[in-house]
């Protein structure tokens, strides 16, 4: 079986191309001009560079035939100043990966879209829930809906393909997404704990959950993929216990960190820098998130059960390895 990634640079992206190379698979991986292939080469990929905003060079990356491509890459900002750069990332670059895939008669595309496509609400989320992410100050949000909406069109050409909806990942081969809470707590730079909740899934059993996606997902249907429901009192809570640092008591107060993001988001319009904490950021994690899964189990076998310390302490044992991190606890006390 031959498989292409788009977003194998990445953190789930690097967790699928694992598994997919120890399930048998060969793995042609994209990547951007200048992206480090060294990671892509040592999991056993073929590395090609290509643009999702450059359809051409798409054309020229994707072989005839293969018999998967993993729509992985996305631009996750949270900050206004990189709208555009989102909006040709994650809209244009999935119409045109959909639209090659089509060409080239791949046998189905497996997209990675995100719960965010759902947008905000106060009720728990399913596959039935309209999708209600149109408020485009919600950069994020706002694309993932309408990629999702881009790659319908394809399908309606004859394009096969599956949409799956990750909450919070955690695991291994992070550095960007939660990693970054380990980061900040060890350097003591947390601004505060927000009041909100999410739905926490491991990296590993999303992964497989895409591979199963390809095996028995069904055409144009969505698959969420949540997982443990925790605040974020107790998920900052318990990777300060990894750290060796004091665990927080209380939360912040929802209006304090909205007005951070706020001010700094006016203080950015002067720097031009992308700020710590943005508007959306502070919406994003004031909020409560809960969402259902029970379909991705009874249809692709989707594990929803992996415990939040299991996938703390594999990403915060990674990052040790990595030497990202200067020291910190083998077990969660919290």
């Amino acid at each position: 079986m031959h498989a292409f990634i788009t977003g194998g640079t990445g953190f789930l992206g690097a967790n699928l191309i694992e598994q997919l190379i120890a399930d048998g698979w060969r793995v042609t991986a994209m990547h951007r001009p200048g992206s480090n292939v060294a990671r892509l080469r040592a999991l056993g990929t073929e590395p090609v560079q290509a643009s999702l905003d450059d359809i051409e060079s798409l054309r020229r990356a994707l072989p005839e035939q293969v018999e998967a491509v993993f729509h992985v890459a996305a631009n996750t900002s949270m900050w206004r100043g990189g709208n555009a750069r989102q909006w040709r990332d994650n809209v244009e670059g999935s119409a045109n990966i959909a639209q090659v895939a089509r060409e080239k008669n791949a046998g189905r595309m497996i997209v990675t879209s995100s719960i965010s496509a759902y947008g905000y609400r106060h009720q728990r989320i399913d596959e039935s829930s309209p999708q209600l992410a149109d408020d485009p100050r919600y950069g994020y949000l706002y694309t993932k809906k309408r990629a999702e909406l881009a790659v319908r069109r394809e399908i309606d050409r004859g394009l096969d393909a599956v949409f799956l909806n990750p909450c919070a990942v955690v695991g291994k081969y992070d550095t960007s997404s939660w990693a970054q809470t380990f980061f900040l707590i060890e350097k003591d730079q947390l601004p505060g704990v927000p009041p909100g909740q999410g739905s926490f899934c491991h990296v590993g059993a999303v992964a497989r959950a895409h591979i199963n996606a390809w095996h028995r997902g069904r055409c144009g249907e969505n698959y969420i993929l949540a997982g443990i429901e925790a605040s974020f009192l107790e998920f900052f809570g318990r990777i300060a216990a990894l750290l060796g640092k004091p665990v927080p008591a209380r939360t912040t107060p929802a209006f304090v960190i909205h007005t951070i993001g706020l001010l700094s988001d006016v203080w950015s319009r002067i720097s031009g820098r992308e700020p710590r904490v943005t508007p959306q950021k502070a919406a994003l994690i004031t909020r409560r998130l809960c969402a259902s899964s029970a379909k991705a189990e009874r249809e692709l076998d989707y594990r929803s059960d992996v415990d939040l310390d299991t996938m703390l302490r594999e990403c915060h044992g990674w990052l040790l390895q990595q030497g990202l991190l200067a020291n910190g606890n083998t077990e969660v006390n919290a």
